[in-house]
């Protein structure tokens, strides 16, 4: 049986949270179809029209433990608005993490809730520490994970991304 959580915003906003399936592709294809050309490049750190099979079949065959893909649904209109990632190292020391929303639900608190929701996660996973890899031009991403309490450093040989990282433990 699939786990589904409930989530509320800081707007009120109600969330159901579910992992992808394999199932999921058409409507994860076409919720990625929705965002922003920006979002879809800081996203996959590509630029593209269209997210293809490829970039969706690890989002859909998640091992459910070391890595998952999450689904927020609009418990309102039942409208997928966002999808969340966590993949963990092998030894669950680090655990990253990703986050993309639909463009009409930006700034109705959905990324602090999944921040917050994929935190949990990692922590009943034993993950040590969770990581976001953000280009340096997204800068909303970078702010709000800051005040999440992620710490910024540079990323290793490539200084148009920044990495962001928060000790659970």
């Amino acid at each position: 049986m699939t786990k589904i959580s409930q989530l509320s915003t800081r707007t009120g906003l109600s969330l159901s949270v579910r992992p992808a399936a394999e199932g999921d592709e058409g409507v994860l294809g076409s919720f990625f179809d929705a965002v922003s050309d920006e979002d879809r490049r800081f996203r996959f750190l590509a630029a593209s029209e269209h997210v293809s099979h490829e970039q969706l079949d690890p989002l859909l065959h998640a091992d459910h433990f070391r890595s998952e893909s999450f689904l927020a649904f609009d418990d309102a209109t039942g409208e997928l608005v966002a999808s969340a990632l966590l993949a963990c190292d092998a030894g669950l020391d680090t655990g990253e993490i990703a986050v993309s929303i639909r463009s009409n639900y930006k700034g109705k608190g959905v990324g602090w809730a999944l921040l917050d929701f994929l935190a949990r996660e990692a922590q009943e996973r034993g993950v040590r520490r969770v990581i976001s890899i953000e280009s340096r031009d997204n800068h909303a991403a970078i702010e709000l994970e800051r005040e999440k309490g992620f710490t910024p450093e540079p990323f290793e040989d490539d200084r148009t991304l920044v990495l962001l990282s928060k000790t659970l433990r």
